[in-house]
């Protein structure tokens, strides 16, 4: 047995060693990084080999020897698909599949008698050493930007531990397996919540690890290794804890998968929704048994119960509300046969903002309500009780999530100007000048392709287009600043400004970042944001500035410093010296043209953090930026929802929930979050900023 893992490992690591020497002729950051996962996953196939083997030694069982040695069959067979036929897909939900059945049984086949054993104790380390070696390679992975999010519910290599871990938790008592099973699901819909960045998800995690570790599996009463569970765990939670971070997705790109289902599979996602809610009642009504406390219990589950049935018939008609105000929304886009995209902006002009913001408030009560009725039940010895409670809480946080997330993004209504001003060329005095003949045709071309590429982003975002001037001579001071002010100052066909004003502009620029215009004149950034505070007033809209100059970069800065506005700076800079026989010198329009196709074309392959760019692009953004809000629903708003769409039994837990809404309950939450993103977007500023209009602001 030791010269067959003897074998194995020594074959895995000539294998790994081969490749590595092939990819040194070509060796790229990201390669590198990949084999940093190798790494940990030769680690942990050490770690189960010698737990396994352990076991083995000590029960003499049969069982796991076969288990044992068809494990290292499979991996080996997992081994030869990647390196020799470039198998890649099938290799790895092989290893995936056994990777989580090994690290099962490895939990679940434990015994206080196997502490002793020098080779349990390196399996320790081992599993301690694969955890942090796994996290250290998706925390470099994510900060070196070696990652491409695509949207998805559960990864293949996910669903499929979960799969392998669930069924070798049948090698226990059908009670005590279905619990297992049932936490297995409670811990996918976790990660889906995760990944979703719902707004109460960071809560979930902590509440199903702490429930997990400290009652349920001590419910069972069988020993289970936490090494082997924490690495289970840690294997699934790394990667998307880490996104709730690092992940660029916007809301509507990240719920994506859900939103574009068919009509009929979103609807009957209602039925197993409804069933696990109802399971959860039934069993909650279990402790109606527990005769020790009948005058807590009783009283308790009755009042809470009717308020918890209360809750879940509105939670079930909102959702089902949801649905139908979602058909709508999918049967105006494919009438446009719009991108994808502008999904959001169809939702947007359907009402669905507004839906969500008080459908928010609603779905938060029935989770309020679920976690009362969860407490006031609570079954110590009942795993299956807890593992359902660890399953509806994650669900109806992702309902909370969504409604929140898509409240807080949609609906804003959008307009932009664009100034194109093509001379690149000086005098001495500064001066912008006419372009010599030999270069008006490369100008004209260049200058039609910025206009084009600008007009496209408008189009594509559904911005309302106040003007795209074009002079080639220049522009002065009086009219640029009676078209700025004329800008600035737009509204909205029902009355109220519009929600974010984009100012595009490419052309000369000094090194200070002021503008060049006609007859030496410019225009600075202060007296932009002067007449932006004269127009906009007390009303809390955005101003986005697009710069396509070569000299962005003190904009950039100086917006940081700005207060009371909400102001962002996009920008780029333009290589001063470029190595001919690589590259192209980069020139105004350069930017533009890259930054419109990220934007527009959700396959483009442009890697911003890629090294040797000869355009490196940077934003900036005011120090309340991540404070902005939009518009939210006052009482007449929420009472008229009601009145529409619920029953009239539910009247006083609506007043109920406008009520708190006043209330603000979550100022507490709201101001600690507002803080963190105060310190993340001036401290670690994410390389993609969404800015919920559909568009992104990116740096390198």
């Amino acid at each position: 047995m030791c010269r067959s893992l003897r074998y194995c490992v020594s074959h895995c690591l000539y294998a790994a060693m081969t490749r590595l020497e092939e990819a040194n002729k070509d060796v790229s950051m990201h390669s590198s990084v990949r084999y940093l996962g190798f790494l940990a996953s030769l680690n942990l196939m050490v770690a189960l080999c010698m737990g396994l083997y352990v076991r083995w030694e000590k029960t003499a069982d049969t069982i796991i020897l076969v288990i044992f040695i068809l494990g290292l069959f499979v991996l080996g067979i997992a081994s030869i698909l990647y390196y020799y036929f470039s198998m890649e897909a099938a290799s790895l939900s092989l290893s995936h599949l056994w990777f989580g059945f090994l690290l099962g049984l490895l939990c679940f086949l434990n015994n206080p008698s196997f502490k002793s054993d020098v080779k349990e104790e390196a399996t320790k380390y081992l599993l301690l050493t694969s955890i942090i070696i796994r996290t250290l390679w998706a925390l470099v992975e994510r900060v070196c930007g070696c990652v491409r999010y695509r949207p998805a519910l559960l990864t293949s290599a996910e669903f499929l531990e979960l799969v392998g871990f669930a069924i070798a938790s049948t090698a226990m008592l059908l009670e005590k397996s279905m619990s297992i099973i049932l936490l297995v699901a409670s811990l996918a819909v976790l990660i889906i919540d995760l990944r979703m960045k719902s707004f109460l998800a960071v809560p979930n995690l902590v509440t199903f690890a702490l429930l997990s570790s400290m009652l349920f599996f001590p419910s069972l009463n069988i020993p289970t290794n936490p090494f082997a569970l924490a690495c289970f765990f840690s294997r699934l939670i790394c990667d998307p804890l880490l996104d709730v971070y690092f992940s660029g997705l916007s809301v509507t790109e990240r719920w994506l998968p859900f939103l574009n289902r068919g009509r009929l599979c979103r609807r009957l996602s209602i039925l197993p929704l409804g069933l696990v809610e109802i399971t959860f009642f039934i069993l909650s009504a279990f402790k109606l048994g527990d005769l020790h406390l009948w005058y807590f219990v009783i009283p308790g589950f009755s009042i809470f119960g009717i308020f918890w049935l209360v809750c879940h018939v509105i939670f079930i008609i909102t959702v089902w509300g949801f649905h139908t105000k979602l058909n709508d929304c999918h049967n105006v886009y494919y009438t446009q046969r719009t991108d994808s995209r502008n999904l959001d902006r169809v939702m947007a002009s359907k009402g669905m903002r507004h839906f969500c913001l008080i459908s928010e408030r609603l779905v938060f009560f029935s989770l309020l309500s679920t976690a009362i009725l969860g407490a006031v039940s609570w079954q110590p010895t009942n795993g299956i009780f807890m593992s359902v409670f660890l399953v509806v809480l994650p669900l109806e946080s992702l309902t909370h999530g969504l409604f929140h997330e898509l409240g807080n993004c949609l609906g804003g209504t959008c307009v932009g100007y664009a100034v194109v001003i093509p001379t690149n060329y000086c005098s001495p005095d500064g001066q912008p000048t006419l372009l010599p003949p030999e270069h008006v045709q490369e100008l004209n071309l260049r200058s039609t392709g910025m206009l084009s590429s600008i007009q496209r982003f408008f189009a594509y975002h559904m911005i309302e287009t106040y003007g795209c001037d074009y002079s080639t001579s220049g522009l002065s001071s009086n009219t640029l600043q009676s078209k700025l002010k004329s800008f600035l100052e737009l509204r909205t066909a029902d009355g109220p400004r519009h929600d974010t004003y984009v100012l595009y502009y490419s052309g000369h620029s000094h090194s200070s970042g002021e503008w060049a215009l006609a007859g030496g004149e410019t225009l600075q950034l202060e007296s932009i944001l002067d007449w932006w505070t004269e127009k906009n007033g007390t009303f809390c809209s955005r101003l986005i500035i697009v710069l396509d100059t070569e000299n962005a970069l003190p904009w950039v800065k100086d917006v940081k410093k700005v207060c009371d506005l909400f102001v962002a700076v996009q920008g780029a800079g333009l290589a001063k010296v470029v190595n001919v026989e690589e590259a192209d010198p980069p020139q105004l329009g350069d930017f533009t043209a890259e930054w419109v196709e990220y934007n527009c074309n959700p396959d483009n392959n442009i890697r911003w953090a890629e090294k040797g760019r000869t355009i490196t692009p940077v934003y900036g953004v005011s120090k309340r930026w991540s404070d902005y809000t939009l518009h939210l629903p006052t009482g007449s708003d929420v009472a008229k929802h009601w009145m529409t769409n619920f029953p009239r039994v539910t009247y006083p837990l609506v007043h109920l929930a406008n009520w708190c809404g006043g209330m603000q309950i979550f100022w507490a939450c709201t101001f600690c979050l507002r803080c963190f993103r105060r310190l993340k977007l001036s401290w670690f500023p994410p390389t993609v900023l969404d800015t919920g209009a559909g568009f992104k602001l990116v740096k390198s």
